[in-house]
């Protein structure tokens, strides 16, 4: 019996695609065993690259396959996705992973299909917000130091990425200075509002490759650093006359020494320490406190609807049961919650005020549960003065709530008015701050009371950040009671000697820089002379001024 032809045709067609498909799943796990070809031993370790006299030295490397230690395109497009569109636009891109997978998790086809899916339809201010606040903060958490020191050392610096230069770009000119250029794909945008989640150009390895030898013209790279991650990274051979390869992360950073026996407890060892940054991330938003890995992210959307009950029954039980009842039930359902008294009960919070005025409570500012959890701590209700609040957070709020105007005079009569009535608490700061640092203290609380006690409050999550720059404010106390295990630390520090007050003597700017170094010296933070202004003009391009109308917080 024949066979008509074109069922051969198509039998044939089907088998060679399939037989293209079992490649590339071949393929893709021979990689992983075995993340490159290069001949490691003919090329010469990172570890070996000497950074005296290298600043006229220019440098070429690959962003995410040399500078990052984290070698996977997905858990940036995931950010992006998450915080720039939406639970939906990352739900979204989390099931195409297994096609993602199957066309190999970095190579070009797999670059396309997360490109098209994160910012199709994605705004231009959606993603700006992101490029400044979001990014910088997981990728200086990623980045090898051994590479860092590298770059810094270089004059100029030549990036490639195969990222879209619009996640990339700004970052690395902060981090290394003007110096640098990067090569990337550029993103297609419509009106001047959108992304259509197409490439522009330079979304090809080829296009890429020769931008950086446009660039370079005849000469070459000083010195070029290939990654294992990618075979790609075997084109800036022949662009770099010294070549030096990004091992595995080694115990050993560049220009320092370990012995072998603490070799196996420094995991750590390529992490950059905070004190080496050129601009700290002090300041950065975002809702997601991780990286978001296809594991991680799979976790993240499965925990979602439980974390939402928990977190309402949660908020529930701080509003309506009594403070005696709350901390063991909030332990019961995973809040862990301590109080630290460093001074004997006869002298702290707990005794009696001495003067006609209430106790004025100066707090560090870490989420707008802060005074909450000073209630708790103290076991009654203290009225808190704050500069803007959402009437949503107003009107479920367990304690008072005072809204300042920013009129140093009405503020003034506003604060003498509410410790005539009782105790109080303040937030110098006026803005939260999640990096160890502290804000400059305004000097206004130390001209209104003698009776000062500092209290230093720290909040810790592990998956979702409780405040916002630039997001829906009022959803910050449901974010962080979604945490798995949310803590509040309260340490009382004592009164302030009325000696070292501006009743003693001592101007208000001194009384407010003296408690702000105990405050941090207590938590372990910095001190900084930054401002609630500067923080929204980084994070949100504005002076953070709220107008009264506004539903916005601090």
């Amino acid at each position: 019996m024949a066979v008509p032809m074109p069922i051969l045709k198509t039998a044939s067609h089907l088998l060679f695609s399939f037989y293209r498909a079992a490649r590339k799943i071949r393929n893709f796990f021979f990689h992983h065993r075995n993340p490159s070809r290069l001949n490691q031993h003919q090329l010469p370790s990172i570890s070996s690259c000497r950074l005296e006299g290298r600043k006229n030295y220019s440098l070429l490397f690959n962003f995410h396959n040399s500078l990052l230690r984290t070698k996977s395109l997905f858990s940036f497009f995931m950010l992006v996705a998450f915080e720039g569109g939406g639970l939906f636009k990352a739900i979204l891109l989390l099931l195409v992973y297994p096609i993602i997978l199957l066309l190999g998790p970095n190579s070009e086809p797999a670059l396309r299909v997360m490109v098209f899916v994160t910012f199709c339809g994605l705004k231009c201010s959606d993603m700006n917000i992101v490029v400044r606040a979001v990014l910088p903060k997981i990728y200086t958490e990623e980045i090898d130091r051994r590479i860092y020191e590298v770059a810094l050392a270089a004059g100029k610096r030549v990036v490639l990425t195969s990222l879209p230069k619009l996640m990339v770009e700004r970052f690395v000119e902060e981090c290394f200075g003007d110096q640098t250029q990067v090569f990337g794909p550029e993103l297609e945008v419509v009106g001047g509002k959108y992304f259509t989640g197409r490439f522009a150009g330079g979304g090809t390895v080829a296009e890429r490759m020769l931008a950086v030898k446009n660039r370079f013209g005849e000469e070459k790279a000083d010195v070029g650093l290939l990654g294992l991650s990618d075979l790609n990274d075997q084109l800036l051979i022949p662009c770099s006359k010294e070549v030096y390869i990004v091992t595995k992360e080694e115990p050993n950073s560049i220009n320092s020494t370990r012995t072998s026996a603490t070799a196996a407890t420094d995991a750590s060892a390529t992490n950059i320490p905070r004190e080496k940054y050129q601009r700290p991330p002090i300041f950065h938003d975002g809702r997601l406190a991780f990286l978001p890995t296809p594991s991680a992210s799979l976790c993240l959307v499965l925990y979602l609807p439980f974390a939402t009950l928990l977190s309402i029954l949660r908020i529930l039980t701080g509003l309506l049961l009594p403070y005696s009842l709350c901390p063991p039930l909030g332990a019961a359902l995973g809040v862990h919650f301590r109080v630290i008294q460093h001074r004997p009960l006869s002298s702290s919070s707990s005794s009696p005020s001495p003067s006609p005025s209430g106790v004025l409570y100066v707090c560090t500012h870490r989420t707008l549960l802060d005074p909450i959890f000073l209630s708790h701590a103290l076991f009654r209700p203290i009225p808190v003065v704050t500069y803007s609040l959402s009437r949503i957070s107003e009107s479920i709020s367990p304690i008072p709530t005072v809204r300042l105007t920013r009129n140093r005079l009405s503020d003034s009569h506003t604060m003498r008015r509410l410790l005539a009535a009782g105790n109080l608490a303040v937030c110098p700061e006026g803005t939260t701050c999640r990096e160890p640092y502290l804000l400059r203290f305004s000097p206004l609380f130390a001209e209104l009371a003698d009776d000062i006690e500092p209290v230093a409050i720290e909040a810790h999550c592990s998956m979702f950040y409780g405040t916002t720059a630039t997001g829906m404010k009022s959803l910050d106390p449901i974010f962080f009671f979604m945490n798995p295990r949310p803590s509040y630390q309260i340490s009382f520090l004592g009164r302030v000697p009325k000696e070292k007050t501006v009743a003693g003597g001592w101007s208000a700017v001194d009384v407010a820089n003296r408690i702000q170094r105990e405050l941090a010296e207590e938590l372990g933070f910095q001190c900084t002379d930054l401002t609630r202004r500067d923080k929204y003009l980084l994070l949100a391009g504005t002076d953070g001024a709220v107008p009264d109308s506004s539903p916005e917080e601090s």
